[in-house]
């Protein structure tokens, strides 16, 4: 795993830990359990006005359009473009073993394209989990910021 993986990962584990914690709602003003509800419920309301997003009904993941691929998951015409460039790498060096360079560079080209699709995948996930984190967060401080203006104490 690279460095730039494990940088994610952390962050993504530390955004989800604060988005997703759990907010503890005190009646400082010695509001009744019954009020409380009825506050949260009017609250919960109007930070889902507020902030665009209802955690009762998040959104449904949305698949990024993905650049079209062959069932192995290489980009078309990957091993294709690989080969022309092994053979003409082949032919500088020497000229007796184009054939041999042509399938190297077909097999290399086809890693690349199989690495480079998996990264352009793993990025468009990892930015879809960070838009519905931010959406989540500003849910829950729309609710607190409602709840602290009737006189509870939020954290």
């Amino acid at each position: 795993m690279n460095q730039r993986t494990v940088w994610m990962l952390a962050l993504t584990a530390a955004l989800i830990g604060e988005a997703g914690a759990q907010q503890y709602v005190y009646p400082a003003k010695g509001q009744s359990p019954e009020q409380q509800k009825s506050d949260e419920a009017a609250c919960y309301t109007w930070a889902v006005q507020q902030s665009g997003f209802d955690p009762a009904k998040p959104p449904p993941p949305q698949q990024a359009a993905q650049a079209p691929t062959t069932p192995t998951g290489t980009t078309p015409g990957a091993g294709a473009r690989g080969a022309a460039r092994g053979a003409v790498v082949g032919e500088i060096a020497g000229g007796e073993n184009t054939g041999t360079a042509a399938a190297a560079g077909a097999v290399a080209a086809r890693g690349q394209s199989r690495r480079q699709n998996r990264a352009a995948a793993q990025q468009a996930q990892q930015q879809q989990q960070a838009g519905s984190q931010q959406q989540q967060q500003a849910f829950a401080k729309a609710r607190a910021a409602c709840l602290e203006g009737r006189g509870y104490t939020v954290k």
